[in-house]
């Protein structure tokens, strides 16, 4: 009499509806059409080691083991979620009983390759080298971070993408057709799975095998599903994010160049995309905060201004409240007017500072507490800017002997950095006014008033 729990449960909706050959994977066209690249490769019979890369549920798993079967080879999968040395070791040891006794090669298959560290990577190396196994790992994170330079480059790496509302459509009808027929499905249920799915073909079946299974419940008789039974009977998961990951700065990375890029609709898109999937609003305040002073600046002001109280309003109320301010800074960077002019300075003077030697500071910049450091020369010929013209001691100097003016700071044209380029080319031609006065004194011993172009203040600030 056999075991009721002798009985293998039934396979997932996931699981079950695998695809069998290459023909039947829905979703991947760049890689599977005729003359792509994995289309060819499955055709020329000569498999090659790959790292598969993209988000979950968008075939990996199924494209390493549809490999095997195409190129007629074992697989062995391990994951490196659960896997250690011990399970390489093991996998090593029947690769090589593949090729001893049944003189067959092997596909070692690992799952979440990112999850090995450095030695367990390198474990694989020497084997990948012989051609013990041809290797095929699966990542959600960028290999150039995550898997090794060496076996990264015994690897080719396939990029695989997020199935189309299309695509996904594809496979609901398959899914239902096969788990359901009996049930109808309103378009705008579909359509609630579908988004929700976030082009994740795992997730759309495992939403199926829900409704499946609340239909099959007792006391239910519905055959006619509904958008407002998929919002009662489902839990519905947040949008595609991972903290920290390939899609967290993705993201992050679209929300600054879209604000850089002075586009509002699209800045407040991947704002509350980022917020959806879960990020902390503290980190997007900060990332705000850098924002207005790299790609706003001194062209206005303001706008680190609104960027630092945004983020102590979202302090004192939380969210959701204090997620309108960080919204609305949002909105003001992005129609602000843009400079990166002080960013571009600060760089270039970090870069300059890095690779020169120290050069002492001049004697007329030096402090002079003491009366030594005064009998030394310290301040000597010091001019006090306050006490000279429109505040400016034109023609003083103020860097390092012998060191030319770099010019690193250079405002733009646009916001209240008009006005300051209007009063640096001001400031300017006080100096060349100061030369020209210093050079005639020095050839005819006279020296002339400024020019009363010069003289004009035709602006402030």
């Amino acid at each position: 009499m056999p075991n009721l729990f002798d009985q293998a449960p039934p396979a997932p909706l996931a699981e079950a509806l695998r695809p069998q050959s290459v023909k039947d994977v829905i979703g991947q066209t760049h890689l599977l059409s005729d003359g792509k690249p994995l289309q060819l490769a499955f055709a020329s019979g000569k498999p090659h080691s790959m790292i598969l890369w993209g988000p979950p549920g968008v075939g990996k798993t199924t494209l390493a083991r549809l490999s095997a079967k195409a190129f007629g080879r074992e697989c062995i999968t391990i994951s490196a979620v659960l896997a250690g040395v011990k399970e390489i070791r093991e996998a090593i040891e029947q690769a090589q009983q593949n090729m001893s006794q049944y003189g067959k090669q092997t596909i070692l298959f690992v799952d979440e390759i990112h999850r090995f560290n450095k030695s367990q990577q390198d474990a694989l190396l020497p084997h990948v080298e012989s051609g013990l196994f041809t290797f095929i790992g699966a990542t959600t994170e960028n290999p150039s971070f995550e898997v090794n330079s060496a076996l990264l480059s015994r690897a080719q790496v396939y990029v695989l993408k997020s199935l189309t509302k299309e695509e996904l459509k594809q496979l609901f009808d398959r899914a239902h057709a096969f788990a359901m027929p009996q049930i109808t499905f309103e378009s705008a249920a579909i359509d609630l799975l579908i988004a929700n799915a976030d082009g994740d073909a795992r997730r759309l079946l495992n939403l199926i095998e829900q409704v499946a299974n609340a239909i099959s419940a007792p006391d239910t008789s519905t055959a006619h599903i509904d958008q407002a039974y998929i919002h009662n009977a489902l839990t519905m998961q947040s949008r595609r994010f991972d903290k920290g990951g390939d899609q967290f700065y993705d993201q992050i990375s679209a929300l600054h160049k879209s604000v850089r890029g002075s586009n509002p609709d699209a800045a407040l898109y991947w704002f509350c995309r980022m917020l959806d999937g879960g990020a902390d609003p503290r980190y997007l305040a900060r990332r705000i905060i850098r924002m207005a002073w790299e790609d706003i600046g001194l062209a206005d002001p303001r706008a680190m201004q609104l960027a630092n109280d945004a983020a102590q309003t979202f302090e004192r109320l939380g969210s959701p409240e204090g997620e309108l301010a960080l919204g609305q800074a949002v909105v003001y960077l992005a129609i602000a007017a843009k400079s990166n002019a002080s960013y571009k300075a600060f760089n270039a003077a970090r870069a300059y500072v890095a690779q020169d030697q120290s050069k002492p500071v001049p004697n007329h910049l030096r402090n002079a507490p003491t009366k030594l450091m005064k009998e030394l020369g310290h301040g000597k010929e010091y001019r006090y800017a306050h006490d000279e013209p429109h505040a400016y001691a034109a023609g003083e100097t103020y860097l390092p002997d012998g060191m030319a003016a770099p010019y690193w700071y250079e405002p733009v044209d646009r916001g209240l950095e008009t006005q300051i380029a209007e009063k640096m080319a001001f400031l300017r031609q006080l100096d060349q006014e100061f030369q020209k006065n210093e050079c005639d004194f020095r050839h005819n011993g006279r020296r002339q008033g400024p020019s009363r172009l010069v003289l004009r203040h035709y602006f402030s600030l």
